[in-house]
């Protein structure tokens, strides 16, 4: 287990390294960040001393070791636009992301999983198309549209829940209901689909002949085994709630890290963009390791490949 923990770290700190190298190599490319930051009336000199001011004068290459020197050490950098430290602005935008992500997540998984499992062990009963159902409306409906939807019912009409802000607990509850609904599809098909293989398969009918319970069979046994490829999603569907969530954050006026990222880009606030692209992108891969770990530990024969 420790050898193959060992390897995928190694990789993970590959690709953490490949990431930052192509997202500041695209941020350059994509035009002159002197340019955008002076202006469209500015003059050549006003680019000129911009230029020289921030250092992008000097070749990509320096740029690019100095930039990845200081991120390493927590130094981002200043905004552009915000004038504040780059990490100061993320640290106070991250816990609102990262408070709806693990809530988003935990209720895709709370209410699939059970869904999915309910539905192989029946299937073509109710409860399967049901949860059929569930997952063509949640892979149809657009979130932008849900949230709307979500902010008439319950806060205009019923005035049960606000509509906006991040203050209390309970600012949080539709936020996470339409994010977490939009992962939910994917997670409920795939445990559906999984579960169904493995109820079929040797071992769980010579489980039964030996006469465990069903309770057993079903949770030990099955889930187990069927469970494997549902936590690789799920570490997906995080590392994309965190970075993706900017609709969610806006509909909901959620001023965390998803909605900074939406605003730096169209002020072109490089710094910013720079970090949040590689602390999303290292949050995607940390999620990624974890989910090779705990896969390696549900299903030993993983360690080998």
């Amino acid at each position: 287990m420790l050898a193959f923990a060992l390897k995928r770290l190694g990789l993970a700190i590959l690709v953490t390294f490949t990431v930052s190298v192509i997202s500041f190599s695209l941020l350059h490319l994509s035009g002159d960040p002197a340019t955008s930051l002076a202006g469209e009336n500015a003059t050549a000199a006003d680019i000129a001393a911009i230029s020289r001011q921030y250092g992008f004068d000097r070749p990509l290459t320096v740029q690019y070791t100095d930039w990845l020197w200081k991120a390493l050490h927590g130094d981002f950098g200043e905004s552009y636009y915000f004038k504040l430290p780059v990490a100061d602005l993320i640290a106070d935008r991250l816990s609102i992301t990262m408070t709806l992500g693990i809530c988003a997540i935990s209720f895709a998984l709370l209410t699939a999983v059970p869904l999915g499992v309910a539905a192989a062990v029946r299937p073509n009963s109710v409860v399967d198309r049901t949860a059929l159902f569930l997952s063509v409306a949640g892979q149809a409906m657009p979130s932008f549209w849900f949230g709307l939807v979500m902010i008439v019912i319950f806060s205009i009409k019923l005035r049960l829940l606000p509509a906006s802000g991040s203050e209390t607990w309970r600012h949080f509850i539709m936020p996470t209901v339409v994010l977490g609904y939009y992962a939910m599809p994917a997670i409920m098909r795939l445990t559906r689909a999984g579960m169904l293989e493995v109820l079929n398969a040797d071992y769980i009918r010579t489980a039964r002949a030996k006469g465990a319970g069903a309770g057993r069979v079903l949770f030990k046994h099955a889930l187990r085994n069927a469970i494997v490829p549902v936590v690789s999603l799920s570490a997906v569907q995080m590392g994309f709630m965190l970075g993706g969530s900017v609709v969610v954050e806006a509909i909901f006026s959620l001023h965390g890290a998803g909605y900074l990222a939406w605003e730096s880009i169209g002020r072109h606030d490089l710094p910013t963009v720079q970090a949040l692209i590689l602390i999303f992108s290292c949050f995607y891969i940390l999620f990624t390791l974890l989910s090779d770990l705990a896969n390696a530990w549900l299903d030993p024969r993983i360690r080998v490949g």
